[in-house]
């Protein structure tokens, strides 16, 4: 097979400048998400529970440096059979938000579907109408010819060698490859990261299922009753003074 030889001009006038392109593009990307992101509303009950929940942990770990009053006091007041919190908790009924019906949640589907979808199609044909048909680099390792159709698209050779990369097949690379650059520029929850919006588009439906926290609060109940108050300051006069003692013997 006959060796290729590249122009040195492609480096300069499409090998680099699709790297800038996909570069700034994600960038513009990202401060644009960042203009148009809308405050998110707070949620009362959940905020309710979650911190009844870290109570009843901190309870269960630390209630030995609390004097039996105060331990037994909230265990009551978080375990009771009739009126303790969690009892409760369990058999309320969890409110279902449907996406559809949501005006906030829609114009959250939309706003990522625009920033994420509209800059793609657009500098996809603008690579394909100005860089199509160039080939850009070789991979340093053979590669089969199944790698074709993804390494050489917008270049239809049957001859060429598969490890050529075309200039489009390049553009998508650039596209999931500068991952490591966007999170080191702009931090790691950045928009300009192309694999983080696809996945959070898929996650968009198990994002709004609502979460069932019955559960949570039947196994943080079962586990603050089997606790059993271990006064961890019983003896600290005796030990205070030992120690004391210890230290004057030296």
């Amino acid at each position: 097979m006959v060796e290729l030889l590249l122009d040195s001009a492609i480096r300069f006038w499409v090998f680099m400048p699709i790297v800038v392109i996909t570069f700034f593009v994600g960038m513009l990307r990202h401060y644009i998400t960042i203009i148009t992101a809308g405050e998110k509303p707070v949620d009362k009950q959940q905020l309710a529970d979650s911190q009844a929940l870290i109570r009843t942990r901190i309870l269960r770990e630390n209630g030995k440096y609390i004097p039996k009053e105060g331990f037994v006091m909230r265990k009551h007041f978080f375990a009771n059979e009739e009126t303790g919190y969690l009892t409760k908790q369990q058999t309320r009924q969890q409110p279902i938000r449907n996406p559809i019906t949501d005006p906030t949640m829609m114009t959250e589907m939309l706003k990522n579907n625009i920033s994420n979808m509209v800059p793609m199609i657009v500098i996809g044909g603008v690579i394909n109408w100005a860089f199509s048909g160039f080939l850009c680099t070789k991979v340093p390792f053979p590669l089969t010819y199944r790698f074709k159709p993804m390494l050489q698209r917008g270049v239809e050779l049957a001859t060429l060698d598969a490890s050529w990369l075309s200039s489009v097949s390049w553009y998508a690379i650039n596209i999931f490859g500068q991952r490591g650059i966007n999170n080191l520029l702009l931090g790691e929850n950045n928009a300009a990261d192309q694999t983080k919006m696809m996945q959070d588009q898929m996650n968009m439906a198990a994002v709004s299922m609502p979460q069932d926290s019955s559960k949570a609060f039947k196994a943080e109940r079962e586990g603050l009753l089997v606790v059993d108050h271990q006064w961890a300051f019983k003896n600290v006069e005796s030990d205070v003074m030992s120690q004391r003692s210890h230290i004057r013997s030296r």
